[in-house]
């Protein structure tokens, strides 16, 4: 993609992490401008719905796993491949339409500008008037959790995100290139130990509100794996604390 104002292009490619995603696949790249990226890449985790088929018609490149990987597994395929075809930026958009698909340009400007190296969505930066999280439709038990989870992850960690647990992200190609994600988890934690492998490396972070969409077709973690990927973002930032005061050194950050 081509910005018109900057004569230097960029390869901006979408990522798309998806598991059984048929009801909302078609909502979702519909509401992708269509001049703000060169590529699409869906890499489907064994869904048993019809998530390939549809993605087939709707994306550029479909990538099927045989057998379910988990959501760390599949963004590690997703980053892999889009770095394979030559992606300057990549942007992870979840396909149940629960993030707003029309900001992908507001999360690649930053980092095509090189104001930034990462571009995190944040549902806890809002337009007052169209309310918060909660007005979204977010569970409030969801909504405290987060919140306090990222305000001690903050202090453990001497960041200021305003959330940690975003799934919408951008990141330039360098800043995947510097972290080890292939060696994160398969599982949800893998949003958390990322965002502290690129934290460690002192890369530049912006955040930009999104709108909260929760809906019955929306994904969403279930309430054990909840609780321990809250327990997992906690040792997340206690062994980043370490690590940085030389008390305990973690293989993730080197």
């Amino acid at each position: 993609m081509k910005y018109f104002f900057k004569s230097v292009e960029k390869k901006v490619v979408i990522v798309l992490p998806a598991f059984n995603a048929a009801e909302t696949l078609e909502a979702t790249i519909g509401e992708i401008p269509p001049d703000s990226y060169d590529e699409i890449i869906l890499v489907d985790d064994a869904s048993r719905d019809k998530t390939v088929e549809l993605a087939q018609h709707l994306v550029t490149h479909v990538i099927c796993h045989k057998t379910n990987t988990g959501y760390g597994g599949n963004q590690k395929t997703c980053y892999s491949e889009a770095l394979k075809r030559g992606a300057d930026i990549i942007v992870m958009l979840h396909p149940d339409n629960q993030y707003n698909p029309k900001l992908i340009p507001n999360m690649v400007l930053p980092i095509y500008l090189g104001q930034a190296d990462v571009v995190l969505a944040s549902r806890f930066i809002q337009d007052p008037l169209k309310g918060g999280p909660l007005a979204g439709g977010m569970p409030a038990l969801k909504y405290y959790v987060n919140q306090i989870i990222t305000a001690i992850q903050n202090r453990m960690m001497g960041t200021y995100f305003s959330e940690f647990h975003t799934g919408y992200r951008a990141f330039s190609r360098e800043a995947l290139e510097q972290v080890d994600f292939r060696k994160l988890s398969d599982d949800f934690l893998f949003d958390n130990q990322i965002i502290a492998q690129l934290v460690h490396r002192k890369l530049k972070f912006q955040q930009i509100g999104v709108e909260t969409r929760y809906f019955d077709e929306a994904s969403s973690i279930r309430l054990i794996p909840g609780i321990r990927y809250a327990m997992g973002c906690m040792y997340v930032g206690f062994r980043f604390m370490l690590h940085r005061k030389g008390l305990l050194r973690w293989d993730l950050l080197k």
